[in-house]
């Protein structure tokens, strides 16, 4: 097992993924390990805290109240009642629970942005954090209360409360035998007792570093953003393999159209488009056919594909500033001989938020063309094959019925892509009157990107029986893409349930299977 250093500037993605989640049988991919740049800027920044204490000075968030209640002044001998306090009741979350997963990915995120050391917390609060991952102690959140800016408060308040040793968690095989679902349930307590911690008290300013940041939110759109990455990719792949069912041209992707519109990603999507279809028998079997120019679902697929390509990198690269940035308040800057203390609004997620909210459209373009790539292959003026590609046509539906659930998940994804950051609640009296809703927006984009590999999958389905009909070989890369489809779904034999068939190839597709059968590392 590798270790990944913990530092709050050189974080990945990928790291980060590696850290917190596991292999069913192996456990974690690697272990996290707090750097001693980390522990000297934290202990800094802690000793500047502890100076302001002594010193009796007013200071946001150290010795006063919080939000509409920042004016008030606190005595210190309640400096820690107030951090608990404050942990306590901002663990008010409701709803389904954040994945144990999730939940262990946003610990490493605040872990490593308290690493940055400007948040005047101790290394052994970040410490006791980074024990709880690499020991797969995950608490148990409702993931849903964040407003997307005063941090994550109320998901970060019952990730802080397990390090208190209270509430719940979520235990990744505690002894060595597995649960249905591979965690264990039980008492903060218990948790912290097996791993051989100890709940930690904190002291002034611990309580408000621990739950003011995007971590939720990073995680939510880090997940959505390695799915998006696949899912690109796939439906290049899916469009490369619709194109090969109906015999459609290979025109489209000639490098000569995208290298007179340079656009990055358009140029990536037509390129891997030509490669999936090169050396294709059936291009060449058609090629004196009279069909002019196919529908705009084959021909601008390049065109739609390419901007959410382009979409991915940009949101990478801010995801990765933002993984790797202090996004508490106020923040303690250590110069020498010289202390600041600033307040400003780091905890902010717009950049999240909107990035969110443009995915989630993106995921309903690539299915809206992808179900029009559908029709057309279960379509006989467009395949030349029999309708719904049923053998028995009337007697047999065939695979009517996947094109209707890819409409229901263009249904499902319209609704998901209308903007989470345009809904602004005011909040504490007025004191944050603009928010967001980051939080909502990156778990709505998640589960676009499910939404997106369910359709996928099913053009990936319909497209792979209709090559298996034609006589001539599809291109190289086409024929790789149908060996991953028919390793999950066997060819039409007559009619049958399909929902397992269309699950399985879905999960696999937003998995990492099919990148990993065509063995490739990155995608983009």
């Amino acid at each position: 097992m590798r270790d990944v250093e913990i530092d709050g500037h050189s974080l990945t993605l990928e790291d980060a993924v590696a850290v917190s989640h596991a292999h069913p049988t192996t456990g974690p991919w690697a272990r996290a390990v707090l750097s001693d740049q980390s522990r000297t800027s934290m202990s800094a920044s802690r000793a500047a805290i502890e100076n302001i204490i002594q010193s009796d000075d007013v200071v946001y968030g150290i010795n006063t109240g919080f939000g509409a209640m920042s004016s008030v002044r606190i005595d210190g001998n309640d400096l820690e009642d107030l951090q608990t306090n404050l942990i306590r009741s901002h663990a008010c979350g409701i709803g389904d629970l954040m994945h144990p997963e999730h939940v262990l990915l946003m610990m490493v995120f605040r872990a490593n942005s308290l690493a940055k050391g400007v948040s005047g917390i101790r290394p052994e609060i970040v410490e006791m954090l980074i024990e709880m991952i690499n020991s797969g102690i995950a608490p148990v959140v409702p993931r849903i209360g964040s407003l997307g800016a005063s941090g994550d408060l109320a998901p970060l308040s019952h990730m802080s409360l397990a390090l208190l040793g209270e509430g719940e968690c979520m235990v990744r095989y505690p002894d060595n035998s597995e649960s249905e679902s591979g965690w264990h349930r039980m008492t903060s307590l218990e948790a912290l007792t097996l791993a051989g911690l100890n709940p930690v008290k904190l002291q002034a300013k611990e309580g408000l570093s621990l739950i003011n940041g995007t971590s939720q939110m990073c995680a939510y759109l880090g997940i959505t953003l390695l799915n998006m990455e696949r899912l690109v990719f796939g439906a290049d792949a899916s469009a490369a393999c619709s194109v090969e069912a109906i015999r459609g041209s290979h025109a489209p992707f000639d490098p000569r159209l995208h290298q007179n519109r340079p656009q990055r990603g358009q140029s990536i999507s037509a390129a891997r488009i030509a490669e999936f279809v090169n050396d294709s028998e059936i291009n060449e079997s058609h090629s004196n056919c009279d069909r002019v120019q196919d529908a705009y679902c084959f021909r601008c697929a390049p065109q739609v594909h390419g901007p959410v390509i382009d979409l991915i990198s940009e949101t990478r690269r801010m995801l990765e500033i933002e993984i790797n940035s202090a996004t508490d308040n106020p923040l303690v800057f250590v110069e020498d001989d010289s202390v600041d203390i600033v307040s400003g609004g780091n905890f902010h997620g717009q950049n999240l938020a909107l990035a969110s909210d443009s995915i989630a459209i993106a995921c309903h373009e690539l299915a809206s063309i992808s179900e029009r790539r559908i029709n057309q292959v279960l379509d006989p003026n467009w395949s030349g094959q029999k309708a719904f590609l049923a053998q028995t046509e009337g007697l047999e539906s065939g695979y009517m019925i996947i094109q209707y659930v890819a409409a229901a998940c263009i249904a499902e994804l319209h609704l998901l892509a209308n903007s989470a950051t345009t809904s602004n609640v005011p909040v504490s009296m007025g004191k944050e009157d603009h928010v967001s809703m980051g939080a909502t927006g990156t778990y709505r984009s998640l589960k676009s990107t499910q939404l997106l590999s369910q359709v996928l999958a099913n053009e990936l389905i319909c497209s792979a029986e209709a090559i298996d009909r034609i006589s001539e070989k599809p291109g190289s890369g086409v024929s790789n893409i149908l060996s991953w489809v028919r390793g999950w779904v066997r060819p039409f034999d007559g009619d049958r349930a399909m929902t397992s068939d269309c699950e399985a190839l879905s999960y696999d597709l937003l998995n990492g299977g099919f990148d990993g059968h065509l063995g490739l590392d990155r995608i983009l």
